[in-house]
């Protein structure tokens, strides 16, 4: 193996609230030799992920933070260099949690063999990826059926309008919030939704309970906030609350206040349920080979957008927080 320079972003400093560009690097790193029973991999695409604002922080939680000085990790889609670990082969296509580099060592548990004849390999950052897993896992998670009304809040986003096309092929009928009309006219006439509102273009409440007047028997949460409380308002008795994500509050200095009637849990006797996606990990295979189905035979939609360079990493995370992306947001690397 000739030396290889490889670069990757470091965490430079914890952000304060919403995060800057001053709170990373762009750092070049040489590779060692590789070493046996090891796996050179070249990264073609990296994730970035909302949830990794959370590992910005220096406190306990679900996954350990992310360490100054060191680079940031995530959902990546790599092809093999070079190989000296058994069942591994210079051209195989593996995904792994070591993005945000160009290239890597790793041990052959690190990484995930994944089938090259499904196009673009970025789907399995998505569609097939963590973002799809979790969707999917969170539908199974409270048992949706069909003949459920569904509200899916951020539902342009990665896991939001999968689980909304998901929630269609089980016969839902399902409601979205977005922030734009280019997402809402791709939730409606791409990804099949029976209603989406703007967000933004009056209370929360106000329009769920135009688009639900019976009201909802599932909330889908990638939002939290006024979502939240909207949803506690509106679903039915016996109704079921997802609790994916809450992006609202993610780069927030201070807590904020919780919905004021979450006592709705109680008079209604609702369930509500946390998502953690690595819960799944183990049921990966039999999501890639049902919602891999779905997308060979053209019943799903894979919406991306795509940020070409490591160099522009930092700048397609921040986007996230300023609705830049439909669907999942994906870096190209060269």
């Amino acid at each position: 193996m000739t030396e290889i320079v490889s670069r990757e972003i470091q965490l430079a400093s914890r952000p304060n609230g919403m995060p800057t560009a001053a709170n990373f690097n762009l750092v070049e790193n040489k590779l060692p030799p590789l070493p046996d029973d090891r796996i050179l991999v070249r990264n073609l695409y990296m994730s970035v992920d909302p949830y990794m604002r959370g590992r910005m922080n220096d406190v306990k939680s679900y996954v350990p933070p992310f360490q100054l000085g060191k680079p940031l990790e995530g959902s990546a889609v790599g092809e093999v260099v070079e190989s000296r670990a058994e069942g591994f082969k210079s051209g195989d296509i593996v995904t792994s949690s070591l993005g945000w580099r160009e290239y890597f060592i790793a041990e052959p548990q690190a990484l995930h063999p994944v089938n090259r004849e499904i196009q673009p390999l970025s789907i399995y950052l998505g569609l097939l990826g963590a973002t799809g897993l979790t969707a999917w896992a969170g539908l199974n998670l409270v048992d949706v059926q069909a003949g459920d009304v569904i509200f899916i809040s951020g539902a342009a986003g990665a896991v939001g309008n999968v689980a909304g096309q998901l929630a269609k092929l089980r016969g839902c009928h399902v409601i979205g919030s977005a922030g734009t009309a280019e997402k809402i006219d791709f939730l409606k006439n791409e990804c099949g939704f029976d209603c989406v509102f703007n967000y933004k273009d009056a209370p929360v409440l106000e329009q769920l309970q135009q688009a639900a007047p019976d009201g909802i028997d599932v909330y889908f949460d990638n939002v939290g906030g006024e979502s939240l409380e909207a949803a506690l308002a509106v679903l039915r008795n016996y109704g079921r609350i997802i609790a994916c994500g809450g992006i609202s509050g993610y780069n927030a200095d201070k807590p904020t206040p919780g919905p004021s009637n979450l006592f709705n849990i109680t008079t209604k006797r609702l369930t509500m349920k946390g998502l953690i996606v690595s819960d799944s990990i183990h049921l990966i295979d039999d999501f890639q080979r049902e919602v891999g189905g779905y997308f060979q035979a053209g019943k799903l939609q894979n919406k991306e957008t795509v940020v070409t360079g490591i160099d522009r990493a930092v700048d397609a995370f921040l986007g996230l927080f300023e609705g830049q992306n439909i669907g999942k947001m994906v870096v190209k690397l060269d």
